[in-house]
């Protein structure tokens, strides 16, 4: 299992202020404090930029190549941000992501095929909305990859996320269960013939309750998306005690 740092978001302060201020220093020192925690990708997400900010994607990947060599995550639903982000990028990144939105359909696939990047299908339908159960969200994973492949993408390109929901939501907990089930049905081979990758934001869980749901909430849900064959986990490595649950499940795998 591979873990992956969403501590480069815009809503993070300190990439907040970076963004505000143009300077690379913060955003810098972020990116040492992932890699040293034992990151071994970064997601770079600069959050919504108006039309005359776009340039801001530049700057924060260019800002974190210079410090690290940790491939990329391009995280934003607009597409000419990942088209600026891919435009200085040293190493292929992965693009996050597609959903069944049409002006993404049109607009992102081309992306991923014209650079050969790996690709994360989100699974929401055309109103940018993710079901809650399983069988629903293998509905969209097979329709999404359907498209990608039409358009060019290779199968081995392709990562699914099935949405894993925050805690506050309704249900959220029989929901997380059904994200789990979707995880192993789809790294197993159970889909489509043959494993395929998966992701899953792992933060989303706590976002705004941390006050409410401890950590072990996170650690406890790792070990079993961990034990349904998860492939990528999107998650705030400034844990402790999250990057201990990973890296002994990694020895134990």
């Amino acid at each position: 299992m591979i873990i992956a740092a969403d501590n480069l978001h815009a809503m993070n302060p300190i990439v907040w202020e970076a963004l505000r201020t143009l300077d690379p220093k913060p955003l810098q020192e972020l990116a040492r404090r992932c890699e040293e925690a034992g990151a071994k990708l970064l997601d770079i997400n600069p959050g919504y930029l108006s039309p005359r900010q776009e340039d801001r994607m530049i700057f924060m990947v260019e800002a974190v190549q210079e410090v690290t060599s940790i491939p990329l995550i391009l995280d934003s639903p607009n597409p000419r941000l990942l088209a600026k982000g891919l435009s200085v990028c040293r190493r292929k990144p992965v693009l996050n992501g597609l959903s069944l939105e049409e002006h993404k359909l049109k607009e992102i696939l081309p992306l991923a095929v014209e650079h050969g990047a790996p690709l994360v299908l989100l699974l929401m339908d055309e109103r940018s909305f993710t079901p809650p159960t399983v069988e629903e969200k293998i509905s969209l994973a097979l329709v999404l990859r359907s498209r990608a492949l039409e358009a060019g993408v290779h199968p081995e390109n392709l990562i699914f996320d099935p949405i894993l929901p925050n805690l506050s939501w309704h249900d959220g907990f029989s929901q997380v269960a059904e994200v789990v089930k979707s995880v192993r049905m789809l790294s197993s081979g159970a889909i489509f013939g043959e494993p395929a990758q998966t992701m899953v934001g792992l933060s989303n869980l706590r976002s705004g309750l941390k006050q409410v749901y401890p950590i072990h909430l996170e650690t406890t849900y790792l070990s079993v998306l961990a034990g349904a064959e998860l492939r990528y986990a999107l998650a705030n490595v400034l844990q402790p005690e999250l990057m201990e649950t990973a890296r002994l499940i990694n020895r134990a795998c």
